[in-house]
This record gives C-alpha cells, sequence and structure tokens, in this order.
C-alpha cells in the first residue's frame, strides 16, 4: 500500500508544462504581433484635437445695443451677432453727404464762372482787331503827314496831332492785347479752380465711403462658421476700438497636432494615412492624413527654449508637432470634436 501511494506522489503533472508552453507562445505572439506593428506604424498619444479659434474683436467703438447670440451657440458665417449703437455714425455720414453736397455746388458755381468768363475773350478779340484796324489807319494818315511836313506842305503843329493819334491808338491796342491775356489767365485760373473742387467732391466720396464703412462695422458678424464661446460682453456694456468680444471656433477647419518623437520622423511624410482613437470617444474611429509638419519643435516655441550652448547639456529626444486632416468628417462630429480633446494617432508607415 504504501509503495503505491509513493508512485501516486510522484507521477508528474503534466499541466504545468502545458500552462507554461501556452505562456510562452502567447507572449511570442504577442511580442510578434507588436514587432510588425511598431515596424510599420508610428503611434503617439501625446495628440489633441486642434481648430482655428477665431477671435471676433470691435472695429470701432460704442455701445452693445444687442447680443443676437447665446454662449456655445453654433452660428453660421456672416451671421450678425453683435449690434452696436449708431447714432453717432450716422450723423457722421449725414455730414459727409452734406459736404458733398456742398462740393457739387460749388462745382457748379466754378463751371459757371469758366463759362462766364470765357464768354467774354471774343469781345476783348474783337475790340483787339478794332483797334489793330484804327492804328493801320492812322499810321498810314502818320506818314502821309511826315511827307508833307517834309515838303513843308502842313505845319508842325498838324504833324503833331497825327503823331498823337498814331501813339493813342498803339495804347489802345496793347491795352486790348493786355484785356485778352487777362481774360485767358482768368479762364486759367478758373479751370483750376474746378479742378480743386473736382478733388474736394473725391474727398468728399472718400469721407462718405469711410462714413459708411464705420456704421457698417457697427453691426459686428461670424466672421467663420462655428461654435462661439468665450463671451466677454454684455447688454449696455461700451465697447472700444480692438476689444475683444468673443471667440468662434470654426468647426470647418478641425484637425488633429500630434507630438512625434524626434526618432519616429524617419520615414515619416504628409499624405499618410492615419487611424485616430479620440479618448473622450473611445468606441468611434476616425481616418486622416498627415498634411504637414511644424517648422520647429515644440520646445523652440516654448516661452523659454533651451539653450545647449550652456557646458551642461544632457541630449533630450525633441518632438515635433504635425498636423493630420480627417478624412470625411461629417456635420455631426464637426460639433462634437472640440479643441483640446486627448486623442491616439496610428500613422502608416510602411504599407501592411
Amino acid at each position: 500500500m504504501e509503495d503505491q501511494e509513493t508512485k501516486k506522489t510522484k507521477k508528474p503533472n503534466k499541466i504545468v508544462p502545458i500552462v507554461l508552453i501556452l505562456l510562452l507562445a502567447g507572449g511570442a505572439a504577442f511580442g510578434i504581433k507588436e514587432y510588425l506593428f511598431y515596424r510599420n506604424f508610428a503611434t503617439t498619444d501625446d495628440a489633441q484635437v486642434d481648430a482655428d479659434i477665431n477671435p471676433v474683436v470691435s472695429r470701432v467703438s460704442g455701445y452693445v445695443e444687442e447680443i443676437r447670440f447665446q454662449d456655445n451657440q453654433l452660428v453660421h458665417q456672416g451671421d450678425t451677432l453683435v449690434v452696436l449703437d449708431n447714432k453717432d455714425y450716422l450723423i457722421k455720414l449725414e455730414q459727409a453727404e452734406a459736404g458733398m453736397g456742398t462740393a457739387h455746388a460749388q462745382l457748379q458755381v466754378s463751371e459757371a464762372g469758366v463759362s462766364s468768363i470765357h464768354s467774354n475773350i471774343a469781345p476783348a478779340k474783337a475790340n483787339v482787331e478794332a483797334a489793330k484796324a484804327q492804328l493801320w489807319q492812322i499810321s498810314q494818315d502818320y506818314n502821309r503827314y511826315k511827307k508833307l511836313l517834309e515838303g513843308h506842305a502842313i505845319t508842325q503843329s498838324q504833324f503833331d496831332a497825327i503823331q498823337a493819334q498814331k501813339e493813342t491808338a498803339e495804347a489802345k491796342l496793347a491795352a486790348a492785347q493786355k484785356q485778352v491775356d487777362a481774360i485767358k489767365s482768368q479762364i486759367q485760373t478758373s479751370i483750376e479752380q474746378v479742378g480743386a473742387t473736382k478733388s474736394g467732391i473725391t474727398s468728399q466720396k472718400a469721407a462718405i465711403d469711410f462714413a459708411k464703412l464705420q456704421l457698417s462695422y457697427t453691426y459686428i458678424i461670424a466672421p467663420v462658421t462655428g461654435i462661439v464661446s468665450k463671451r466677454n460682453i454684455q447688454i449696455g456694456q461700451l465697447v472700444g476700438a480692438g476689444q475683444t468680444l468673443f471667440a468662434v471656433v470654426n468647426i470647418n477647419h478641425i484637425y488633429i497636432t500630434a507630438n512625434f518623437k524626434e526618432t519616429q520622423l524617419t520615414h515619416m511624410s504628409p499624405g499618410q494615412k492615419v487611424n485616430i482613437e479620440i479618448d473622450a470617444y473611445p468606441k468611434e474611429k476616425f481616418e486622416g492624413v498627415v498634411e504637414s509638419f511644424s517648422g520647429a519643435t515644440g520646445a523652440k516655441f516654448s516661452l523659454l527654449p533651451p539653450d545647449n550652448a550652456t557646458g551642461n547639456f544632457v541630449k533630450v529626444v525633441q518632438r515635433l508637432p504635425v498636423r493630420i486632416t480627417f478624412n470625411h468628417l461629417s456635420e455631426e462630429w464637426k460639433k462634437k470634436l472640440m479643441p483640446g480633446l486627448s486623442a491616439q494617432v496610428n500613422v502608416a508607415i510602411k504599407e501592411s
């Protein structure tokens, strides 16, 4: 009996080796699977959802009259979101339009003055021609009288009288010619005045356009389609030009910013397929593509970038931000994927 019990206790246990073999086989399979995965994919969990966040800034100062949105509301590009009190800007527009009316009236007066002065040029030229004819006639008489005086046919007093007439005619001709020149000068001055008035009209038109532009800025519109957040205004609040009022998250430009180690970039290039997992939605799988690489590592964009020339250099593996765009993201997911959500990405660096 004792011999039989001893044999039973010494009987080898076959379960333990089988379990060990299965564990080794499972570990080997897992190791091979992980090796093949990391051979064909570059992966990181240092990634997050990102998007363009557009700050909306007031371009003019004024009191907030209306707010036409709620926090975290979806708005569309071109929607009027805020209305400022525009009474001051309406008055400025009316002043500019009144100035335009005055400028047009001045232009009409200037053009009428040019026409009036221009109408005087013909009579003045006629006076010149008449003075020339009179001078010619007296010159003829003067020449005859001069010959008669040489022949002692007339007296000196008679010759002096015709000479005086000749000098008077010459003076009248010179005066008539100066009158023509004066009228021409007045015409040129009036034309220049018309040009200056037209320049004033152009200036007033620019003033009207500027007043209209300032008036349009009292209606603050959504620059993009997205979610309105971070509202900093209330009804009746005075806002200044350049003040940020709120921000709009552009839902039509959502992407992933993934920070890969520099050692993972060897076989990575734009256009490669990416599998994306969002921590907030673990059961959902998204696809994307590598769009571009940052111009420098994240450390270079920090407030105090590291300086390796200090003599106490310690090599640290750097990370480079990589932008990844989604493929065929639905409108529903555009609203759900908020910037800042954590993600994990797997870039297919080799075809599997």
